[in-house]
């Protein structure tokens, strides 16, 4: 019914999250984080394909992300686990506290059982490889977005499987500086602990994995996604 002569026509109402004009419900805001432009170019199409999905900001760096969270706002955070400057795990942890509105999963290529313990631990939501479909991605999507939460049965299973770190937090720092090939006495110096302490430091850790050496505890230890 139009309204009366000399008048304007009643505006039609749109509901707290619908696009207007449509009645159809507001898209997904995503913020995507990748530091390969090739990857990030092509996730940032795949998600283009579903009108429901919208990736609002990309970032190369953890930096970047973080500092487009914090002005954009977006919805979903879709965020690599290792880039430079701050890792996903990182950078979700800081949304959580300053954008909490904001849900994170973490889409990656080098997934092990101490990456997921650590995500989970953080509040992420989503945890899956780089190898799912377009359709499980954008699934997993709108799964967070409603709270839900998606971790990749392989990685859950490795996950049980291979237990918690069996290090100290000192053992864990020293055996991730070893990583480093840095020697005895740099490690030393860094941590402001004897040569000595250090050693056996180095000798616990190898000894709880059954290493022969710290190059091999550092290896296992990065299997499991320890370090």
């Amino acid at each position: 019914m139009t309204g009366r002569p000399g008048q304007p026509e009643p505006e039609s109402a749109v509901l707290p999250g619908e696009r207007a004009g449509t009645g159809a419900p507001e898209p997904i805001r995503i913020l995507l984080a990748e530091d390969e432009h090739l990857i990030r170019g092509a996730l940032t199409a795949l998600l283009g394909l579903h009108d429901d999905l919208v990736v609002i900001g990309e970032a190369a760096t953890g930096t970047q992300a973080l500092s487009l969270a914090r002005a954009l706002r977006p919805d979903v955070a879709m965020l690599d686990l290792q880039m430079p400057e701050l890792d996903g795990i990182a950078v979700a942890e800081a949304i959580r506290a300053e954008v909490p509105g904001c849900r994170t999963m973490i889409v990656t290529s080098h997934g092990r059982p101490g990456h997921l313990k650590r995500a989970l631990s953080v509040g992420v939501r989503g945890f899956l490889p780089k190898t799912v479909s377009a359709e499980v991605l954008a699934d997993v999507v709108r799964s967070v977005h409603r709270g839900g939460r998606y971790v990749d049965p392989q990685l859950a299973a490795e996950a049980i499987s291979a237990g918690d770190s069996p290090f100290t937090p000192r053992e864990a720092d020293v055996l991730e500086l070893a990583a480093d090939g840095a020697p005895i006495e740099e490690i030393a110096q860094r941590i402001s602990l004897s040569p000595g302490t250090v050693r056996n430091y180095l000798s616990s850790a190898a000894g709880k994995v059954g290493a022969a050496n710290r190059h091999e505890a550092v290896a296992i230890a990065r299997r499991y996604g320890w370090l």
